[in-house]
């Protein structure tokens, strides 16, 4: 049996045992609020923050990324299916919506045939505006062309799934296109020639054949390469090579 002990001061016996020490969090410190308390509603309020300035931040506002590379891009916008082949006598730029023929005219409205290109050699590029692989091409391109018009190369540009053909207006005047700049709206032509990404392009022969097809943009090496399927090597300026000639921006 335990003996009672005294009470310190008193010499009178304790009538209960002695309670245990405070700890630092339950003692308060600011009102009825003890240390663990403010602990609690300063994590929690941490918290909080840290919610609410996930939820509040833009998606993609990250730090810019680089601008697509040539060959290391392509925009898909369709289901991917087998499209037109190497060897193929190339379709007319002409397509189908909602059962009615649609044909392709250019930024003037005039009519845009290959068979009013039958004979020559004819580069097909599907592209969009707002396609970023395909503004980092256009500059390629219009060089491209500027250099090799004499030698009888015919650019056509289709660009697809477009606002208005104002837009596309503004594009080619931005980026001063020479070159052909068909409107496809309603992606009619792409769909028939079994498009389903942008920048495609398709090089075509005096004879009306597919002689190369790329999917994705390209550099202006790779694109002289490709050039040589349709439009023999012609003879660069003095002390520059064929693959090196270029056309002032």
């Amino acid at each position: 049996m335990t003996e009672p002990t005294a009470s310190p001061g008193t010499g009178q016996p304790s009538s209960g045992p002695t309670p245990p020490p405070t700890s630092r969090l339950s003692r308060r410190v600011i009102g009825p609020f003890s240390l663990g308390h403010l602990v609690v509603i300063v994590a929690t309020l941490m918290g909080v923050a840290a919610v609410l300035a996930l939820i509040t931040t833009p998606v993609g506002s990250t730090l810019p990324t680089e601008a697509p590379r040539p060959g290391e891009s392509f925009y898909i916008i369709g289901e991917p299916t087998e499209g037109l082949a190497i060897g193929q006598v190339a379709p007319e730029l002409t397509g189908e919506r909602d059962g009615r023929p649609v044909t392709l005219t250019d930024l003037d409205g005039d009519p845009v045939s290959l068979a009013a290109l039958r004979g020559q050699p004819v580069w097909i590029n599907f592209w969009a505006s707002w396609c970023p692989p395909c503004q980092h091409e256009t500059p390629v391109l219009r060089d491209l062309y500027r250099d090799h018009a004499a030698d009888g190369l015919r650019m056509i540009g289709v660009s697809v799934q477009e606002a208005s053909p104002d837009e596309v207006h503004r594009y080619v005047e931005t980026y001063d296109v020479p070159y052909t700049v068909a409107f496809d709206g309603t992606s009619a032509v792409f769909q028939a020639w079994r498009g389903f990404g942008l920048p495609t392009h398709y090089l075509i022969d005096t004879g009306g054949v597919i002689r190369a097809v790329h999917y994705g943009p390209l550099s202006r090496d790779a694109a002289e390469a490709l050039l040589t399927t349709i439009v023999p090597v012609a003879s660069p300026p003095p002390g520059q090579s064929a693959l090196g000639r270029r056309s002032a921006p």
